[in-house]
């Protein structure tokens, strides 16, 4: 049996699947670790992550398959790699990393993109980067370069975490268009690296990778990594991505007029358009999506809400017990479904995950509203925390549509916050979407990924042999509107907090000056 390999390196854990080559079924996955990898904040708003851990999973995952396969792992063909996106990993010239990998969520360069975007000029930022610098990874650089020159003086190569594991398996430092234009150092009007970007920052262009393209053999795995992973040397790694445009890969959404969603530590919608159409405040960002080309074009517009998992995680492990005698998931989101829509007055606000895109970069932190210590109960509140999520992805998908991107219908992999009825009978009522739900993940639509790179693929379809859905959920012309009336209720309560937030800004600045 020949089989693809694949890998999704996240913030929380790293999974690993196999793919049968020939039926397009999964094989076996398996996680690590047991609990989530640990995120270091000295500071507020930041959020780093030592990239040797995440290689340290790879390994594990891939000792876990090869005890789950009968004659090991002998006939992997190709390995794909997907990973948490917008994060910076600093090597030296012996490929040795140089600090903590600053990640997506980390909120500290904030300020270093807004004046990136006046010496620019937002409008040449929006029409070459299809997005303001912001907060990612090209303004996490010049952060280090700022704060940490000797750290900066000594790093041959600034890469995104999916291109760290790929240089632990080749030796060989390189990136991706797609990659490149998360990072905000790929410029769509010359089709090449962000020379603007880079002198409005000061950075050399030499920090950048060298660049492949994203379907294509882009090294082979060395004989120590392979040792290590027990694997055979020579191993072609084909495919990388970062996480959203892969999940979108791994449910077949490819075509303007398809979407996708993930709900796991963050919550995000993903869709696809043929036009590098963009949103003047940068709320929602457009990238180039896996199968772009110039001739082809094709552009992901990615809604994107921090806290979704990690809330839901956070409100269980307050509520529902001690480590071993929590309640489960299951258990948690069948209580839940017991309170009417609603939550009877409770409002959750899920913005405790770092500076918010939708908000415009702002740190609003999460809040509950409502309590009635009378009335409500844990249950009352966990309902809230899966209606407080879908309500802020729904709002986010306001902005979408403003830019045209029409959402009809969502797929999503039957995984994480999508394995709770409530919460997607409250996402398709409230965003007026079906969703269609998959037995598919990260790990195998890279396995995917890494077919179509090798060429083992010869055809679309049978690249997507072997996915089906599983379970469709229908809007429901009553309990929409129901939705709606609660939807509404919590926008009035978010636009009241952001005035009050915006006071509080400006008072703590007239302050300081």
């Amino acid at each position: 049996m020949s089989m693809l390999l694949g890998f999704d390196v996240g913030s929380s854990f790293v999974k690993a699947s196999l793919l049968d080559i020939d039926t397009g079924k999964g094989i076996a996955s398996a996680t690590s670790p047991e609990t989530e990898m640990p995120i270091l904040a000295p500071y507020p708003g930041w959020a780093e992550q030592q990239p040797e851990l995440w290689w340290e999973h790879v390994v594990e995952t891939t000792r876990v398959l090869r005890s789950k396969v009968s004659g090991g792992l002998s006939s992997v063909q190709a390995i794909g790699i997907s990973y948490q996106m917008h994060g910076l990993v600093l090597v030296n010239g012996n490929h040795e990393v140089l600090r903590p990998s600053i990640i997506w969520c980390d909120s500290r360069s904030v300020r270093i993109g807004d004046e990136a975007s006046v010496i620019i000029g937002e409008k040449n930022c929006l029409e070459r980067f299809l997005n303001l610098p912001g907060n990612f990874t090209a303004s996490k650089l010049k952060w280090v370069m700022e704060n940490e020159p000797a750290i900066y003086e000594k790093t041959h190569k600034a890469m995104l975490p999916g291109d760290y594991i790929a240089m632990r398996m080749t030796g060989e430092v390189r990136t991706t268009p797609s990659g490149l234009s998360e990072a905000i150092l790929w410029d769509h009007s010359d089709q090449g690296p962000a020379g603007r970007m880079l002198d409005a920052f000061g950075i050399s262009g030499e920090l950048v990778p060298d660049t492949v393209p994203t379907f294509s053999v882009q090294g082979e795995l060395m004989k120590n990594a392979a040792k290590e992973l027990g694997l055979e040397p020579g191993v072609k790694i084909s495919y990388r991505a970062g996480d959203q445009p892969n999940n979108a890969l791994s449910l077949n959404v490819l075509e303007p007029g398809e979407a996708a969603a993930t709900a796991g530590t963050s919550g995000v919608i993903y869709g696809v358009a043929d036009e590098p159409i963009y949103d003047a405040k940068s709320r929602v960002n457009t990238f180039v999506h896996v199968n772009h080309s110039p001739a082809c074009p094709r552009y992901g517009v990615l809604l994107c809400i921090n806290g979704c998992g990690i809330m839901n995680s956070w409100a269980r492990k307050q509520l529902f017990g001690p480590p071993g005698e929590r309640l489960g998931y299951e258990q948690i989101n069948e209580l839940a479904r017991k309170v009417p829509i609603g939550s009877e007055g409770i409002v959750i606000l899920p913005y405790g995950n770092g500076a918010e895109r939708t908000l415009e970069n702002r740190e609003m932190g999460a809040s509950v509203h409502g309590l009635n210590f009378n009335t409500h109960t844990r249950e009352h509140l966990m309902r809230a925390v899966q209606e407080g999520v879908v309500f802020a992805l729904n709002h986010g998908l306001s902005i979408m549509r403003g830019m045209g991107i029409e959402v009809n219908a969502v797929r999503a992999g039957r995984a994480n916050m999508f394995l709770s009825p409530l919460f997607c009978e409250a996402f398709a009522n409230t965003t007026g979407a079906t969703v269609e739900l998959y037995n598919t993940d990260g790990a195998l639509g890279a396995a995917r990924g890494a077919g179509f790179g090798a060429g083992i693929f010869a055809t679309h379809a049978e690249a997507f042999r072997g996915l089906d859905a599983v379970h469709v959920i229908e809007p429901d012309p009553k309990t929409a509107c129901r939705y709606q009336e609660a939807y509404l209720g919590w926008v009035e309560l978010l636009n009241s907090s952001s005035v009050t937030l915006e006071k509080g800004e400006l008072s703590a600045s007239h302050t300081n000056s």
